[in-house]
């Protein structure tokens, strides 16, 4: 592939203001929002089609995303490329643009491990890396989601979401710092979450989830309605969250700490079936809205 001018890629001018041509892999529910901000704020968003279902080219065009075609067209037009997929996808997105040039920004779900991984893979075909971490549901509304970042270009991709609904942040120092937070708050926001869901089935093994449900209506009056919030958020893409749980554990293991009990929440995921819809990960999804108790980070 061409190389690219240090400034991050194509450039265009409009208004004093500088709009830039950015790839964004994949248009899932999560990342056609993103994309949304984006082409609000005058940037083009390219993506690319070959292989995505027709659902994603749905959510491309109503976020007014430019079709590009294929993976290997979208990098070679694109000087920023924003990867949006679930994380057990995160290492093979990056590898489809292997010898990309321009800056990448990996906004996935990974540990700062895996992270660290796709870095190297980036800047060893030289390109410029940056970390990312998304907190909260698709963004429709102003401060209702994080953009995490970090690296020395973060301010770089900050800037790109200035004035939308995404409130795109500083991190933290460190290149990996935007995954640390990512990793930390998924590991008590979907964490807890598995930990609910298996005492509810124990509970509902031993005979005694009646009164389970009953003590917590005394005791814990928010539990049951967390503990339904967070089974309909599994079912609907339990299956996503089973590789985000690894991530965690690993992340848990390297930093000195007992990766076991994210493992364990792996397993619970592992137990809600992946939609018939989807074989393979795609891209991120949501349920229709957020129950109370539902996970949203």
């Amino acid at each position: 592939m061409p190389a690219r001018p240090d400034c991050g890629g194509p450039v265009r001018h409009t208004d004093h203001v500088s709009t830039h041509v950015i790839g964004l892999l994949h248009p899932g529910e999560m990342g056609a929002a993103v994309g949304r901000c984006l082409t609000k704020n005058g940037h083009t968003v390219l993506w690319a089609s070959e292989g995505r279902s027709a659902a994603t080219a749905a959510r491309a065009r109503a976020a007014g995303v430019t079709d590009a075609g294929t993976v290997a067209a979208l990098a070679g037009q694109a000087g920023i490329i924003l990867s949006v997929c679930p994380p057990l996808a995160a290492a093979d997105v990056a590898w489809a643009v292997h010898g990309f040039r321009g800056l990448y920004v990996d906004a996935n779900a990974i540990a700062p491990g895996t992270a660290r991984e796709v870095a190297q893979m980036i800047t060893d075909a030289g390109g410029r890396y940056v970390d990312g971490g998304i907190i909260g549901l698709p963004p429709a509304a102003s401060g209702s989601t994080r953009l995490y970042l970090s690296g020395p270009d973060a301010p770089t991709i900050q800037a790109l979401f200035e004035g939308t609904d995404l409130d795109a942040r500083i991190a933290g120092p460190t290149l990996t710092a935007a995954s640390a937070v990512k990793m930390a708050y998924g590991a008590w926001t979907k964490g807890t979450a598995a930990l609910i869901l298996a005492i509810r089935e124990l509970a509902r093994e031993e005979g005694v989830e009646d009164t389970l449900l009953a003590e917590w209506a005394l005791s814990q009056p928010k539990l049951e309605e967390r503990s339904t919030g967070s089974a309909r958020a599994a079912t609907a893409k339990g299956w996503r969250w089973v590789a985000e749980m690894e991530e965690i554990a690993a992340t848990m293991a390297a930093a000195g700490l007992p990766d076991g009990f994210h493992q364990a929440a792996a397993e619970i995921f592992r137990r809600y079936p992946v939609p018939a819809r989807r074989t393979a990960p795609r891209s991120s999804a949501k349920p229709p809205s957020a129950a109370p108790g539902t996970p949203t980070g």
